[in-house]
């Protein structure tokens, strides 16, 4: 079927920069992957984005945790995934991150033409605040009891059991996540951007045009609780971008994460000139734009991201698919089990394209979760890949490579099987193209099944010995490998690598959908050559230990944090009495004093200390105090800090750095 040329923008919703990935997250970049390679095979033009989305107060936090600056961390953790990713097949264009100038740009563009059409206003709130860590809470620094459900544990922002949306403050029984302390109110202002008044745009969009079924139920439930103005700042201290015009303000994350899809096409487009942003981000754009995301992060990609972009002067998305989360033997992924399983982890124990088909036989249209049984992933693999379309290539090879030097037949011996095979291209095409893959695979295996029994009936084995049967030897043996080379052409958006191999194998270009069509004949291949292997049940024992060992190190990590230390331990801190020769400002730094200190033996150790929020640099000069000494230099944007000054207090301006008596001198040990 002559298939009309798409320009198609495809991209899978961005890994956020605080840790590694698993493959709970693989399961949605595998299916759009999947989709997009079966696009690029019909001959449309395909591009597919993607990046790490870095702010936020997660990422804060962890760097904070971590001793090291949020840029190090997120860049650090974006090549992991890049890493991961390209190690799973998911061969994305262009993998960005979001805390980039091409973003910045965008995120403030669009705000500013938001702000022009009066689509956001500001107003004083009261705000969830940490008494103890002195910071206002993002939402998801709050948890409690669903005002809705009655559902413990809950986020406060929105309920994951009941979907329902709300306030910090309506939650029940609130804690902080980062001390367990209870949330006071606090007045602060902040932006909105004015979601409420586009119920009537997002209500013609929110159809089975653009989303999948069970979506459409879900918003057509949040249409009738309506909307609220969504908050799109954020209070200092934060990673992100300042509010245009504020300096202790920030755009939440949630406004500029999906811009990255955005940066990341745009950065693509300066590297490729004859791509044109506008032509797939204008608004009057012709081309299609699709989105595949989790379903927990549904209602941020149907009703805010569409309503920004429209609002903003840009196209709405073509589609926003959602998958649902994955479980592993029929339960959340468990890291006591052993379940709970690292990209990485995986990987390090088994083939990526093993997982790429496992989860393609389970994946549909739908949104529902998708389960990981460690015993049926290890049959069904070993029985369809290998035991069923590898066996097909391996069964006839032998015979051309030894009786007829590599050359197949210049016919075929049954040509209505062939045709059978080749008719199947355009409901498999379908199949791919509505995302039902486990349909695809299921009538893809059945074909394989047809194969087999082919080659089981004419039997070559038999045939070979038999005089005057050399050349229906042949046939036969070039009919299989055909056969196989059709449902590889089907299989290929799944399984990449393995197609590699094959037109290696069969000494041909790059298949291509159109194919299947097309018979291989008269065609020298190469000596056929072991293509994959068997799952070995010890691999999975192998992977469920190492997923074992990562939550033990991480369990003695947190026990070494939190519990007791031995004398030891503290024998090992290097406290000297130090003279602050010299306290200046650091420009550009609203907490930070850079000190020069008196050391004894060093006339001139460089400590950066967050006390200017108590201290002013005049009054601290000629001070004498104590310090870490030997703490590991840190490197920092103003320069190195070679240490640490100890001070004592609830924070703000009620910080006291500690002083020894009269009498102590430069270069003294404390004891």
């Amino acid at each position: 079927m002559q298939q009309k040329h798409r320009q198609i923008l495809v991209t899978n919703a961005l890994p956020y920069a605080n840790g590694h990935l698993h493959l709970g997250h693989l399961v949605g970049y595998i299916q759009g992957d999947i989709w997009v390679r079966f696009q690029r095979m019909r001959g449309h033009e395909c591009y597919f984005v993607c990046g790490s989305d870095q702010h936020g107060t997660p990422i804060m936090i962890k760097a904070q945790q971590l001793g090291i600056e949020p840029e190090v961390m997120v860049e650090q953790i974006h090549q992991e995934h890049a890493q991961d990713l390209a190690d799973f097949h998911v061969t994305f264009d262009n993998f960005y991150k979001t805390h980039c100038p091409e973003n910045e740009k965008i995120a403030t563009d669009i705000f500013k033409r938001l702000q022009d059409k009066g689509q956001i206003q500001t107003k004083t709130i009261q705000q969830a605040f940490d008494p103890e860590k002195n910071m206002f809470l993002p939402d998801r620094y709050v948890q409690g009891t669903c005002p809705k459900c009655e559902a413990v544990d809950q986020y406060g922002d929105n309920c994951e059991v009941c979907g329902a949306t709300y306030s910090p403050s309506e939650l029940k029984d609130a804690v902080s996540v980062l001390t367990g302390a209870k949330p006071i109110e606090k007045e602060s202002l902040h932006y909105f951007f004015t979601l409420s008044q586009h119920e009537e745009l997002l209500k013609q969009w929110a159809t089975a045009d653009h989303l999948q079924p069970a979506v459409v139920s879900k918003l057509q439930e949040w249409f009738e609780q309506g909307f609220r103005d969504w908050d799109i700042s954020r209070d200092a201290p934060y990673f992100g971008f300042n509010i245009p015009g504020e300096s202790d303000k920030y755009l939440y994350v949630w406004l500029d994460a999906p811009m990255g899809y955005m940066a990341s096409f745009e950065q693509y487009c300066k590297d490729h000139p004859k791509v044109n942003f506008d032509d797939y981000w204008g608004a009057d754009s012709k081309t299609e734009l699709h989105h595949f995301i989790g379903k927990d992060i549904i209602y941020f990609h149907t009703l805010f991201w569409p309503a920004v972009l429209h609002n903003a002067g840009y196209r709405m998305p073509t589609s926003v698919v959602a998958n649902g989360f994955l479980t592993v033997d029929g339960q959340k992924m468990s890291k006591s089990r052993g379940t709970f399983i690292k990209a990485r982890t995986y990987l390090d124990q088994l083939g990526p394209e093993y997982l790429r088909y496992y989860f393609a036989a389970k994946l549909n249209s739908g949104i529902d979760d998708l389960d990981l049984n460690l015993d049926d992933f290890v049959a069904r693999v070993n029985s369809d890949l290998v035991g069923k379309f590898i066996n097909i290539a391996s069964r006839c090879a032998g015979f051309i490579s030894k009786r007829f030097d590599g050359q197949l037949s210049d016919s075929l011996h049954d040509q209505a099987l062939f045709d059978s095979f080749a008719n199947a291209s355009d409901v498999i095409a379908e199949d791919y193209e509505k995302r039902e893959f486990s349909r695809a695979i299921r009538r893809i295996m059945e074909l394989a099944d047809h194969a087999n029994q082919y080659i089981n009936d004419q039997a070559p084995w038999v045939l070979v010995k038999e005089a005057g049967k050399e050349a229906l030897t042949q046939q036969v043996c070039t009919m299989g490998i055909n056969l196989f080379r059709v449902l590889m052409v089907y299989l290929k958006p799944i399984l990449p690598a393995l197609a590699e191999k094959v037109e290696g194998f069969l000494a041909i270009e790059p298949l291509q959908w159109h194919d299947a069509q097309q018979p291989l004949l008269n065609h020298s291949i190469q000596p056929f050559k072991h293509l994959m292997q068997r799952i070995d049940d010890k691999r999975i024992t192998a992977m469920k230990e190492a997923a074992q060992q990562d939550l033990d190190s991480k369990v003695t990590a947190v026990a070494e944090d939190n519990n007791c230390i031995e004398i030891d331990d503290f024998m090992k801190v290097d406290l000297r009495i130090a003279k602050i020769v010299l306290a200046e400002s650091v420009e550009g730094a609203d907490k930070l004093i850079k000190l020069t200190l008196d050391i004894g033996e060093e006339k001139h150790r460089t400590v950066f200390a967050g006390i200017k929020s108590a201290y002013s640099p005049e009054d601290l000069t000629g001070r004498m105090t104590i310090m870490v000494a030997n703490l590991k230099p840190r490197k920092m944007r103003f320069g190195l800090s070679e240490g640490m000054v100890l001070a004592a207090g609830p924070g703000g301006d009620e910080l006291y750095i500690l002083s020894p008596d009269s009498g102590a001198k430069p270069g003294m040990r404390a004891k």
